[in-house]
């Protein structure tokens, strides 16, 4: 709210307040990640680091440290780490995209952070997005204008879907999306604590509903009171009415600070806390925080060296795929296939392989960079919908791929990047991802998704294909737990460990009674539980 931040910032970075908090036993407990986004932050850049900084410190005796800042005007978005996790954090990316006036002012707009821990890909955008009630579509296109040009995560994965390009996409800020009620039926529901009926008519919710905006994401349950418009000092009444030059405007109560996600197929990641502070009177908000746990896969360390048996590979293969999408086109199209695991693409840390013993942040195995693999022209095509364009390839038109690991801990933690290209434009009409974790086995399996394109669903993909995994290469070993946390508030993200203080690395023969025990999940023995804040 450009003034200064409170003395204090404990319940926001505890995750204490109102909705879904975090139990008083674990609010305490040190996460391993804090992502905090802020918007209207007049505080100086580095003065703004170091009070946070001093804040957790305070909090969790712990010097934590900064992996990034990426600011755009007083939108701000600060990542912070346990200092024995700093080792295990690449390939950091940070970008902004200004969506005020003529999207030349960065009054809004969004700010963007990206990397790598270990082997799993993190992406957190912290956005200021139009207000005003009647502003719905200008958000939906803030929104768009977002996906397509902040540039985040690898490179080589530029041409997919932003939402598609990491393991684990975090999405929050000011979304400043209203209400559609009268103001005064708005009082009484919150007063009766009502909020069921107000949700009905979110904005937010509705466009998703509709998919205009955030296809495919997930939000925690909301159970907190609105967060704006509050009278500055107190939050015991809701100043809906705001006077201008132009006059009064009335600015409803409502639901605008939020916090989003959207994980691959076939990952962990579970909301543990989705609330506000009732304590932080400042601002005409209250700050929003959720916590997370989240898997993040540990660099694995193969049990024979890669290449030393040639009967030991492992092999993708595709009995046939079929592609229905939104075009006007009868363009023929080709299939590019794009992963870390595949030959072809140069590994990153945690994705390679180090010598058994070695430390954990050596040097990853990397093989020469090449062309994405793909597929020949589509075998089958059909238009009997207008609007669409039906396709079909059979088994002979598409490559067998060769993971770089064979193991089968290994590959079930991997997933498959696909995106549908014109063979004249080599534009993509649609992305998608596929999880090879339920592919494996000697029998095909059957799987169907969507494809999205800049932020739209564009068709759906639905095949057959199975992961051929050599005989000896399909033991596994005894499963390894790491507890790492992290958190963010509007946005702060953490994550934060089991209830009862542990040892960095802990050794479990069985599943930790903390966790459910879902189907066909963490398949491999060496699988990091990360826990946040948001």
């Amino acid at each position: 709210g450009s003034t200064p931040p409170p003395r204090s910032l404990a319940s926001w970075l505890t995750s204490r307040g109102l909705g879904h908090t975090q139990d008083e036993t674990t609010a305490c407990i040190p996460h391993d990640i804090y992502v905090i986004g802020t918007q209207e932050n007049s505080l100086g850049d580095r003065e703004w680091v170091e009070f946070l900084r001093a804040s957790l410190k305070t909090l969790m005796a712990i010097d934590y440290r900064v992996i990034a800042l990426q600011c755009l005007w007083s939108i701000k978005i600060v990542v912070l780490v346990k200092p024995e996790h700093e080792r295990r954090i690449s390939h950091v990316h940070t970008s902004s995209v200004k969506t005020g006036i003529a999207n030349t002012l960065g009054n809004k707009g969004a700010v963007g952070v990206s990397f790598l821990f270990n082997g799993t890909s993190f992406g957190f955008v912290n956005c200021h997005l139009a207000s005003g009630s009647e502003k719905t579509h200008r958000r939906n296109q803030n929104y768009s204008d977002i996906l397509r040009s902040l540039a985040l995560g690898d490179k080589r994965l530029s041409a997919f879907d932003l939402t598609l390009r990491f393991n684990h996409l975090f999405w929050f800020g000011d979304l400043n999306y209203r209400l559609d009620m009268d103001v005064q039926d708005i009082l009484a529901h919150i007063t009766k604590k009502e909020f069921e009926a107000l949700l009905a008519v979110d904005q937010l919710n509705l466009e998703r509903e509709k998919n205009k905006v955030f296809l495919r994401f997930s939000e925690g349950d909301i159970s907190f009171p609105p967060t704006y418009r509050y009278e500055r000092g107190s939050r015991d009444s809701y100043m809906w009415q705001k006077f201008k030059p132009t006059g009064m405007r009335i600015n409803v109560p409502s639901w605008c600070d939020r916090i989003l996600w959207k994980s691959h197929p076939e990952t962990h990641v579970v909301c543990n806390s989705y609330g506000c502070t009732e304590d932080i009177v400042t601002s005409d908000h209250s700050p929003v925080f959720a916590t997370f746990e989240v898997g993040v896969t540990s660099q694995f360390v193969p049990k024979k060296a890669p290449g030393s048996d040639p009967e030991s590979l492992a092999c993708i293969e595709w009995e046939s795929i079929e592609v229905i999408i939104k075009t006007a086109s009868r363009s023929k199209c080709y299939i590019e296939f794009h992963s870390y695991c595949l030959e072809g693409e140069v590994a990153p840390p945690g994705l390679g392989m180090c010598h058994r013993g070695g430390p954990a942040g050596a040097v990853p195995h990397t093989v020469p960079v090449a062309e994405a693999q793909r597929s020949g022209e589509n075998t089958s095509q059909s238009c009997d919908i207008p609007g669409f364009l039906k396709l079909g390839w059979a088994a002979k038109h598409l490559p067998v791929l060769n993971p770089i690991l064979p193991d089968l801990e290994y590959l079930g933690d991997q997933h498959l990047l696909l995106s549908i290209k014109g063979v004249d434009s080599c534009e993509s009409y649609g992305e998608c991802c596929i999880a090879m974790r339920s592919m494996i086995g000697s029998m095909a399996q059957q799987f169907e998704t969507f494809l999205f394109h800049r932020g739209e669903e564009t068709g759906s993909m639905r095949g057959w294909m199975k992961v051929r995994v050599p005989k000896d290469r399909r033991s596994t070993r005894e499963r390894l737990y790491e507890w790492i946390s992290f958190e963010e508030e509007d946005a702060v993200l953490a994550a934060e460990p089991p209830a009862c203080p542990k040892p960095p690395l802990q050794h479990f023969r069985s599943r930790p009674r903390s966790l459910p025990e879902p189907a066909a999940s963490y398949t491999n023995p060496a699988y990091f539980i990360f826990e946040g804040v948001m």
